[in-house]
């Protein structure tokens, strides 16, 4: 859905003075002569005369039309300018028309010319200056909207000019008269000022504006009692027009202070409300359980038995601790006890409820009682369950316990006392032993297995003896054996057989479970000395032999197969055929090549020196010159090529900086994408060669064609430069300086996308102010995304954001983003949502996807792939792009609101620029 941002205009400042006018001097309140300075004394003559109120006035006036070569000059008395760089003149007067006027020569004239004439005093004479143009300073030609004959006489017209830098203490001004019949009714000196101003709880002292028309003079702002800045510095603007504008930072009310008087003061909360933090919002009353006795309060204290939890924000209520838990309910299965309870009749206020089991071991005779050890288990814990519902394993047999539940929560920890809970006694039952650990052979022979065991880690009794089950493996049919110890011998056994033997244990609860099946085979000899123990040696020895052997064979395998690994690499390497999917392609950056040549040999061409022929230089780039030349290859047509060069003297980081370039160039291919003809390593000075683009970069292009072309033409421009940004991101390439400067055009208006890196390599001592420092590099920052200024995060979608940059940029024939704002400027306008403005006629859905480029949320951002089919749609349906948008050139826009800014300087004179920013609607603060 598109939003209509001009709907929100008033959204951040609220206009509450206007632009203010102090007068330097004004000849309409003249109660006596003016006795300005006249040459010749036959020129001008001051006159008493009558306003249109009928109040008496002094003029001059001069008719000597009827003699040829006049050159009458009138200047006013000493002006101070009071400190301000920019002054404004206001005429009122009239001129006779020349053909009403019979008889009169050729030299007639309408018009008059108005100058002035900066000084450090009064010190002009009535011959000094000179009286002529030099040393006056031309203001302009000054001609009447409407002249007057005999009978249209009374015609009086208005015009206002204005001229600066001043410099000096004061000036002059000085009328020329050439051959005009005229009245010079009034002439008003006054210069413009943003006067004093508070709004959102800032003030701004009052600031005259600057010495241009266009200027902006930046005034510091300070927060009003109570408030304070919340990121960057408090800064306005005061425009040409005594206007406030884009406003930088803001100033909210503390913690205890509410906004009051329409934003203007922060007034202290009343006893019993509070504000917790510092912004816009209104004071509350305390939440439940608190209280707040005096003024200003940011908290309100809990009361008695009440408490907050560390995590709790200061406007929630205070709660309390939780009761007991109810309903506890054990059941006993010999030493193991399962607990369950039901929820506390009072949770405290609090949905944070836990409990923790505590366990305690009591004597028989009723007697105290302590902790359980540490071996007693409880499940799913002991401490913070969510359950209700605990199961505690391997307590003692025939034992007492005592298991207090307790109920806690968050503000728990706050309380002094201790934890209500439930207390559940019982007592175990007998439990028979655990299952005996593995079985162990100590001894065979031809009829006997020698076996031990250890007991079982868990008795619970004491063992009364220990039962072993053996039986043939694969029969069906067992016997059983017993033994007072964790040892036994099992005779009458068959000789070279094996046997699955198994042992448990028992005590007065009964038998454990047995062990797991182990099985073990009889000896074939009759000698009963010889056992396993005669043949450890023997085993031992043919197990490490084999070992050695398995290793050597590895190792030879490993060496043989590294070997075949290496020949193959040095035949072909398998960078350059690195595919996500069969078909697709991916950028492979040279810089993971240890040597760069390499990456340069396998991505570019090399081409003899003889082919390539230097015509001129058209340029200078980062490490060399730029030049236009021509390249003849055998069975190909000479063609005109752009030729970078390396400069004399460079270093080896610097010549593989400069080769990366054709290295990423040379993997690409695509119409809008500058295509690499190859490269020359091999002479001196090493160079780059590329198509040549004969209309050269976007930016400066649009410039020297502003309004040239319509916006159908702009659109396929910008068609173009997507198309090849989605062939860059469907390889995975993050270009990081897409600009129109770094975009190049060709004679068919075909954009390519071109500098690949290059402005990754800028170092610090680089003057060029495009980039500025940042941590790991430069940074272009009014064509970067926010998160790859902050976290150095460059992506695919932040090269959608440059690429609404370089939308805005096309729209308004290559002006400058963000204007003369400064670098820091741009990034707290951007981070507090400012984004720039439609350029003039700039067509609503372009601006629109403009401003979807430069979505703060960079995953919600178009992809490039979207860019194109929308532009493809628009240019199909040419209608879409005559809804022009509302706001005009010089609106600094914000996601819910507009802001006035800038004018684009480049379209007419100094007069329709004026012209333009009276038709803005202003926003005044």
């Amino acid at each position: 859905m598109t939003m209509d941002y001009s709907l929100l205009l008033y959204s951040l400042w609220v206009p509450v003075i206007l632009a203010v006018e102090e007068t330097l001097m004004d000849s309409r309140w003249a109660t006596t002569e003016l006795a300005w300075t006249t040459y010749p004394e036959s020129g001008w003559e001051e006159v008493s005369g009558y306003d249109d109120h009928l109040s008496p006035i002094r003029t001059y006036q001069v008719c000597n039309v009827l003699e040829p070569n006049q050159n009458n000059w009138l200047r006013t008395d000493f002006i101070p300018r009071r400190g301000v760089l920019r002054v404004y003149v206001e005429l009122k007067f009239s001129v006779r028309d020349c053909g009403s006027i019979p008889n009169i020569p050729g030299s007639c004239k309408e018009t008059f010319n108005l100058f002035y004439y900066e000084s450090d005093g009064d010190m002009a004479t009535a011959s000094s200056p000179p009286w002529r143009e030099n040393p006056y300073v031309k203001v302009d030609t000054i001609a009447p909207d409407e002249s007057f004959s005999l009978l249209e006489s009374g015609i009086v017209n208005t015009k206002v000019r204005s001229f600066g830098p001043l410099s000096k203490a004061g000036f002059y001004l000085a009328f020329q008269d050439l051959g005009a019949c005229m009245s010079l009714i009034s002439a008003r000196v006054f210069f413009k000022k943003c006067s004093t101003s508070i709004a959102n709880f800032a003030v701004f002292p009052e600031t005259a504006t600057g010495a241009e028309a266009t200027s902006l003079v930046i005034a510091a702002g300070a927060c009003v009692p109570n408030a304070a800045e919340e990121s960057v510095p408090l800064k306005l603007y005061c425009n040409g027009d005594g206007e406030w504008m884009v406003p930088v930072g803001a100033c909210t009310c503390m913690p205890g202070f509410e906004p009051a008087k329409k934003d203007t003061q922060c007034q202290a909360c009343t006893p019993g409300t509070f504000k917790s933090k510092q912004g816009e919002g209104s004071c509350m009353p305390c939440p439940s359980n608190s209280r707040a006795s005096s003024r200003a309060s940011s908290v309100c204290p809990c009361q008695s038995g009440y408490y907050r939890a560390d995590s709790d924000l200061p406007d929630t209520a205070c709660t309390t601790v939780p009761s007991a838990p109810l309903n506890v309910i054990s059941s006993v299965n010999e030493t193991s006890v399962s607990l369950e309870w039901s929820e506390p009749r009072d949770s405290g206020g609090r949905g944070d409820v836990v409990y923790n089991v505590v366990c305690k071991k009591c004597l028989h005779d009723g007697g105290s009682c302590a902790r359980c050890d540490d071996n007693v288990e409880v499940s799913p814990r002991r401490l913070g369950l969510a359950e209700r519902q605990a199961a505690v394993r391997n307590l003692q047999a025939h034992t007492h316990y005592s298991f207090e539940i307790q109920a806690v929560n968050g503000v728990s920890p706050k309380s002094p006392s201790s934890p209500q809970y439930t207390t559940v006694n019982i007592t175990t039952n007998q439990a028979a032993p655990s299952a005996v650990p593995t079985v162990h052979l100590m001894r065979a022979t031809a009829g006997t297995l020698s076996l031990s065991w250890l007991p079982p880690e868990q008795p619970n009794g004491v063992i009364l003896d220990y039962e072993i089950k053996y039986q043939e493996r694969g029969e069906s049919f067992s016997h059983t054996v017993t033994a007072q110890h964790t040892s036994a011998k099992v005779e009458g056994l068959k000789a070279g057989t094996v046997y699955s033997v198994q042992v448990r244990a028992r005590t007065v609860a009964g038998y454990g479970r047995y062990s797991n099946p182990v099985d073990f085979s009889t000896s074939l000899y009759d000698d009963p000395e010889r056992s396993v123990q005669d043949l450890l040696p023997l085993i031992v020895g043919s197990a490490s032999a084999g070992f050695v052997v398995i290793l050597a064979m590895i190792v030879i395998a490993v060496v043989c197969l590294r070997r075949q690994r290496t020949g193959s690499e040095l035949e072909y390497t398998e960078k350059l055929q690195q595919y996500v999917s069969p078909g697709v392609k991916v950028y492979i950056d040279p810089f993971t090549y240890e040597d760069p040549n390499e990456a340069v040999h396998e991505f570019a061409r090399e081409i003899d020196i003889s082919c390539v022929k230097i015509e001129e230089v058209i340029g200078a780039g980062e490490f060399g010159e730029v030049c236009r030349g021509r390249l003849k290859q055998a069975g190909r047509k000479e063609t005109t090529v752009a030729i970078k060069t390396l400069k004399a003297g460079y270093t080896e980081h610097q010549r593989r900086d400069f080769l990366s370039e054709a290295s990423i160039m040379g993997q690409f291919d695509h119409p809008n994408v500058i295509h690499l003809e190859g490269v020359l390593t091999r002479s001196c000075p090493v160079l780059i060669v590329t198509e040549f683009m004969e209309n050269g970069a976007l930016d400066s292009f649009l410039r020297l064609n502003d309004g040239r072309f319509t916006v159908t033409q702009l659109v396929g421009m910008l068609r173009g430069i997507a198309a090849g940004m989605k062939y860059l991101s469907d390889m995975n390439y993050v270009h990081r300086d897409l600009a129109a400067r770094n975009v190049l055009v060709n004679s068919n208006l075909v954009c390519k996308v071109s500098d690949f890196g290059l402005s990754r390599f800028l170092d610090d001592n680089s003057s060029d102010p495009t980039y500025t420092s940042s941590l790991g590099g430069k940074i272009p920052i009014r064509w970067t995304a926010p998160e790859a200024i902050a976290f150095r995060k460059f992506t695919s979608a932040s090269d959608v954001w440059s690429y609404g940059i370089v939308m805005w940029e096309v729209m308004s024939f290559g002006e400058r983003p963000y204007w003369d704002m400064s670098n820091q400027d741009v990034m707290n306008a951007v981070e507090q949502d400012y984004r720039l403005p439609p350029p003039m006629d700039c067509p609503a859905v372009l601006h629109q996807l403009m401003l979807e480029c430069w979505v703060k949320e960079r995953n919600m951002r178009p992809r490039f792939g979207q860019i194109v089919s929308t532009l493809d749609k628009l240019l199909r349906n040419a209608a879409s792009l005559k809804v022009l948008t509302s706001t005009h050139s010089g609106d600094l826009c914000r996601i819910g609101g507009t802001l006035p800014g800038h004018q684009r300087k480049s379209i007419g004179d100094a007069q329709d620029i004026k012209q333009q920013m009276s038709q803005t609607l202003p926003i005044r603060v």
